[in-house]
């Protein structure tokens, strides 16, 4: 169980994360990919790609978790014999030292790792940033700030006005905010619970999973026969259109305009391979089952 014990000058310091973390969705992610398994139907495939990606220069980062396995999944949590376990790397014992050549490793190992797992959806990632602070948003004029807190995760709730609690297998933690306030960053490579840190200086951070609850996958690219009679930039709007997109994040995610999308999504709707639709200023973007059976038949 986590409990975050609140004052009232707690609450009006809490604030939402303005932008995804780097390193913590690489670290998220990368935890992630340890604890699956090859034949998990869900990760499996995800964490084959992601093993095959890893370039030479992020080894490093395997030396600190022994034998393949993560800090958290049982593997010692009876204790076990201290002298069967590998010893850390020696490169590890410096950082520890802080011997700056050591940390000079880890940081090219970090920056290789999330180049290879991390960049390639990272576009993706900002888009669920944007989405999950629109919802939390939303929830805040609508409801209140304690009916946003309370309803971060699933299971979590704010007792008696002052406490947030949430069930967390394995981690038990109270954390008294005295006054410092609250960030929250959500995190999209993540499933389990959520995450308490608390930095040397500034205001506590809550970590808390908001991702589709799937691996984040790359775009795909275009095939080739659609590409030769749609163009390029209009299979690679009906390939991202498979979920719901504003002609904004469509413009960001394609490196164009505003106007330039609305263009190519007018042919595309008058072809009835999208469709469009009006929520306030808001226009929405989807694709139709034709634009999928298109895309299915030429993948």
């Amino acid at each position: 169980m986590i409990r975050i014990h609140f004052t009232a000058a707690d609450f009006a310091l809490v604030s939402f994360a303005r932008r995804p973390a780097p390193l913590q969705e690489l670290n998220a992610a990368l935890a992630t990919m340890v604890l699956a398994h090859d034949d998990d139907p869900l990760l499996g495939r995800w964490r084959q790609r992601l093993l095959r990606s890893l370039p030479d220069a992020a080894r490093p980062l395997a030396d600190l978790v022994p034998a393949g396995r993560a800090a958290g999944d049982g593997s010692a949590q009876h204790g076990g014999d201290a002298a069967a376990r590998p010893s850390p790397p020696c490169w590890a014992g410096g950082s520890n030292a802080g011997d700056p050549r050591a940390g000079e490793v880890l940081r090219r190992a970090q920056f290789a790792a999330f180049e290879a797992v991390v960049r390639p959806v990272w576009s993706r990632v900002e888009d669920l940033h944007r989405a999950e602070f629109t919802r939390y948003a939303l929830t805040v004029a609508e409801q209140g700030l304690g009916a946003a807190v309370g309803g971060l995760v699933p299971g979590a709730r704010l007792r008696d006005g002052t406490v947030w609690e949430c069930e967390a297998p394995g981690a038990h933690r109270d954390l008294e905010l005295k006054g410092r306030g609250l960030v929250l960053q959500p995190t999209f490579h993540w499933t389990a619970g959520p995450l308490v840190a608390e930095p040397p200086s500034g205001a506590p951070v809550l970590t808390y999973p908001a991702g589709p609850g799937l691996p984040l996958e790359p775009a795909e690219d275009a095939p080739c026969a659609l590409v030769a009679v749609l163009g390029r930039t209009r299979c690679s709007m009906l390939l991202l259109l498979a979920e719901e997109h504003t002609t904004r994040s469509l413009a960001r995610r394609l490196e164009l305009s505003d106007a330039t999308v609305s263009a190519h999504a007018a042919a595309l709707r008058g072809a009835g391979l999208i469709t469009t639709v009006r929520a306030g200023r808001t226009v929405l973007h989807r694709r139709t089952p034709l634009g999928s059976l298109l895309i299915r038949r030429t993948l």
